[in-house]
């Protein structure tokens, strides 16, 4: 088998040493090509011509952006590869989700098992699209034809996108992404968010319109992020062999948050309940819709505000040794 390795050099996990041990393991097993990302979007441009060049599968190691990255990049290639993710974050929800280890040469080992073993997994992809033309609905153009982007395991409007782009400054600024930079920057911006005007309204095909959003998340599988070693589960039906599923907060108050956050955090098997929650299971395609720009995020990366954004799963989308 031939791969190429994408390496974000700037993933939080690791170091030098870590990446030369799983290097030299991976490549004993691999017909081993080694690239590094240089900027924002490389992984998707060098993953996108992986099959072309003759590629049997794309390994990255880096956080979950880089993995969009590649799954974008894929999903651009005729030929398509397999993925072999090595998770390199600070979370690693899609490595997680997919039953890896999240220590990058404990993964290795587990992705070298797999390898031997010719274990694979099919996987779906939810898919976004913005900035379409009103007048074409969902019969018009193909969501690739506008401003679209595929997510591996979930996406966001509202709150958490807001915290993402404070984290984002942060980093920027030379603080290290970690469970604790998250929730502290999570609880300032709680009291800093428009908690009174709810802007959002879910429309999908045969029900009626859910109004008065303040916050939607969009899973394509479970759980949602990881704090520390604890999932967080407001989707629990989410999988990848199923469409995408949504919760909707109509609700920001103290009262009603620290209800859900009891129900969501740890493993969980039921759904959120509460008279303020929206939800939907196994979702083709919907949209949503908000009265201003709203902060939007795919996959924990930070995408600006947007005003309509239309969702679609895109089943049995890519291959991935686990």
């Amino acid at each position: 088998m031939r791969a190429l390795l994408l390496v974000n050099p700037k993933a939080t996990s690791t170091n030098r040493r870590s990446r030369d041990v799983l290097l030299r393991a991976l490549g004993a097993a691999v017909d081993l090509t080694v690239e590094e990302t240089g900027y924002r979007g490389h992984a998707a441009v060098l993953a996108s011509t992986a099959g072309a060049k003759g590629f049997d599968a794309v390994a990255v190691l880096g956080g979950d952006g880089t993995v969009n990255e590649v799954a974008n990049g894929l999903m651009a290639d005729e030929v398509r590869p397999a993925l072999i993710i090595i998770p390199g974050g600070s979370a690693n929800v899609l490595a997680r989700a997919l039953g890896l280890p999240n220590h990058p040469i404990e993964a290795t080992g587990a992705i070298l098992e797999a390898l031997r073993d010719g274990r694979r997994r099919t996987i779906s992809l939810g898919q976004a699209a913005w900035d379409l033309d009103e007048t074409l609905g969902n019969g018009g153009l193909p969501m690739a034809d506008r401003g679209s982007r595929y997510f591996t395991f979930c996406a966001g409007l509202g709150w958490d996108a807001e915290v993402i782009r404070a984290v984002e400054g942060l980093r920027s600024a030379g603080y290290r992404a970690s469970p604790t930079l998250y929730v502290h920057t999570a609880l300032r911006h709680y009291f800093m968010t428009d908690r009174r005007h709810p802007a959002m309204t879910l429309r999908r095909p045969g029900f009626a319109d859910d109004r008065g959003i303040f916050q939607a998340i969009v899973s394509n599988t479970a759980p949602w992020t990881y704090v520390g070693n604890r999932p967080v589960n407001p989707t629990p039906w989410a999988g990848f062999d199923t469409g995408l599923d949504l919760i909707g907060l109509q609700r920001m108050g103290l009262p009603a948050m620290l209800r859900l956050f009891r129900q969501i955090v740890g493993e969980r098997s039921g759904l959120p309940a509460g008279k303020h929650l929206v939800q939907a299971h196994d979702e083709a395609e919907f949209t949503l819709s908000a009265e201003r720009p709203v902060a939007f995020q795919l996959d924990g990366d930070y995408l600006g505000e947007r005003e309509r954004v239309v969702f679609r799963s895109i089943p049995d989308a890519l291959q991935v040794l686990v």
